[in-house]
């Protein structure tokens, strides 16, 4: 059965339905129309504490706190994508999302190669660009494949029905989730003809010797 490309949204908003949903529910929506399968998960409201650098994630191949992050897990490392999407919280991204975010990465033991990564952020004013070069990082580290857009991917307004006034930060949603899929489609097909990329093996410098 051949491969439906499929990409795992996440909303990092307390608000389940506020000014970060509308903005993903808005990339979720295009990216079906390109054929994507996608799922939309709320973790803003959920008790996620940060890592405690127990490493019993290396012993045991999943973190040893058993919450959302272990729920999350198996579906990212099934998806081809990531959406991360959060609101403004003094100029950066929510502390609920990070704790997921840092001890998803950090606990799971499956390659995140090629998987296509893109953030997305709301707020009422200020702070959008320097949150998504927070949750930007959790991608390049990674080998993920940022999607852009034709603008940052920010939405404003104080609420869902502010976003959905700021056209251009909605259009810049439609345009991350094409260009996503375009992606999406490109790493596969090239993934069938000739593989990934050469992998090395990791080297790591230590500054104080």
């Amino acid at each position: 059965m051949e491969h439906k490309l499929n990409v795992l949204l996440i909303n990092g908003s307390p608000n389940a339905k506020g000014c970060t949903y509308t903005a993903l529910s808005e990339v979720e929506r295009t990216l079906q129309a390109e054929g994507i399968a996608t799922e939309l998960v709320h973790i803003g409201n959920r008790d996620i504490r940060g890592c405690i650098a127990c490493y019993k994630c290396a012993e045991q191949g999943h973190c040893v706190f058993n919450d959302a992050v272990n729920e999350l897990a198996p579906k990212f490392e099934a998806a081809d994508g990531l959406v991360v999407g959060s609101p403004t919280y003094y100029a950066g991204p929510n502390g609920t999302l990070t704790n997921l975010l840092d001890r998803l990465f950090f606990s799971t033991p499956f390659s995140k190669r090629m998987k296509v990564g893109a953030a997305v952020c709301s707020a009422r004013r200020g702070g959008t660009t320097a949150t998504l070069d927070r949750l930007n990082k959790y991608f390049t580290i990674s080998e993920m494949p940022v999607a852009s857009s034709r603008y940052w991917n920010m939405v404003h307004g104080h609420n869902a029905e502010d976003v959905l006034k700021d056209e251009e930060g909605i259009q810049c949603m439609r345009i991350l989730g094409r260009n996503m899929a375009f992606l999406l489609r490109a790493i596969a097909a090239e993934r069938e003809r000739n593989g990934l990329p050469m992998q090395e093996e990791t080297v790591y410098t230590n500054f104080i010797r």
